[in-house]
């Protein structure tokens, strides 16, 4: 049986973790309880907290992206110019309004 190719991905990710932690936890014997190996050991225990949780996500996106459809409507927007009224009362964005200089 072929596992499919995110499932293979995640079991590679886990292996590489696993391979981490082993350099973190000898790094850490090393050089001790200092506040460089706690900074790294956090991040090596967040890496793998947060694969962790897309492990549990994984199924509800690949859900997500088998559900996604495309519409084959298309919307047409016409070329003319808007009546300058329509624009009356809009500020720029990101510049300012036009009356307040």
């Amino acid at each position: 049986m072929t596992l499919p190719t995110g499932t293979t991905e995640l079991a590679e990710l886990h292996d590489l973790i696993g391979g981490l932690r082993r350099c973190v936890g000898s790094l850490r014997n090393r050089y001790g309880d200092t506040p460089a190996m706690r900074r790294i050991v956090i991040d090596a225990d967040r890496i793998l907290s947060d694969v962790e949780l897309l492990d549990t996500d994984v199924s509800e996106l690949d859900l997500t992206r088998a559900t996604v459809q495309h519409s084959a409507e298309k919307i047409v927007i016409s070329d003319t110019p808007y009546d300058t009224e329509f624009w009356r009362d809009v500020d720029d964005e990101g510049v300012g309004g036009h009356s307040r200089y």
